[in-house]
């Protein structure tokens, strides 16, 4: 069984995050530079928050906000749904779907360790087939 801690040490290292209090414009311009569609909110080493490309079209964009003015804070998603190193790959997938989420965030204790995407969660599930595949494939 897959778990958490197995989806990370297969992702290359490094997760980004941004202060509540920075504007939306400085979380977007992160987010193209590391060509990433979500950043953790991060307050005095704590995450407080998630944000999203899909936060940005629905609560700035489509309510005529501006990115220069608004700041992260308002658009945040919080409280934020984490998991833990132990859990697998299947809790992360039933999480993610239940609560229409795209990334989640992995905490050891009180410490971000990382961030699994739904890519990465789809990108194991299909290694993972192709795996049985291969060893089925073999025993015949």
């Amino acid at each position: 069984m897959i778990q958490v801690q197995d989806l990370l040490s297969a992702k290359p290292g490094g997760h980004w995050s941004i202060a509540p209090d920075a504007k939306v414009i400085e979380a977007l311009r992160l987010m193209a530079q590391k060509n990433v569609g979500a950043l953790m909110v991060m307050k005095d080493g704590r995450l407080v928050g998630m944000l999203s490309e899909r936060d940005y079209a629905r609560k700035v964009a489509l309510m005529g906000k501006t990115p220069v003015e608004t700041p992260v804070s308002d658009i945040m998603a919080s409280p934020v749904v984490t998991v833990t190193l132990d859990q697998t790959l299947e809790d992360c997938m039933t999480i993610m779907t239940e609560k229409r989420m795209r990334h989640l965030p992995v905490v050891n204790g009180e410490r971000v360790v990382g961030l699994l995407s739904i890519g990465d969660l789809v990108k194991a599930v299909i290694q993972e087939q192709q795996e049985t595949i291969q060893r089925l494939y073999n025993r015949f």
